[in-house]
């Protein structure tokens, strides 16, 4: 069974990791599960130590995941 999901999550990291990086952080793809459209991911670098990190995890990357990608059901954090 191929990926796809797990695909169009990368392209839509790619478009978000920009935002992150400007703020000295980053964000890393842990897993997908295509069933549930559940997405792992880390934050890494200055978003990893952040206070409002679980603030940019549901508000920020889980937000515009779900609009990229509208089977993506929720983000969680690894």
């Amino acid at each position: 069974m191929p990926k796809v999901l797990k695909e169009k999550v990368e392209k839509s990291l790619v478009k978000i990791r920009p935002h992150l990086q400007a703020d000295g952080g980053d964000i890393e793809l842990v897993s997908v599960d295509e069933a549930k459209g559940v997405v792992t991911v880390s934050l890494r670098g200055a978003c990893g130590c952040c206070p409002h990190a679980a603030m940019t995890l549901k508000d920020g990357v889980e937000r515009m995941l779900k609009a990229d990608v509208p089977e993506v059901t929720e983000v969680v954090a690894a």
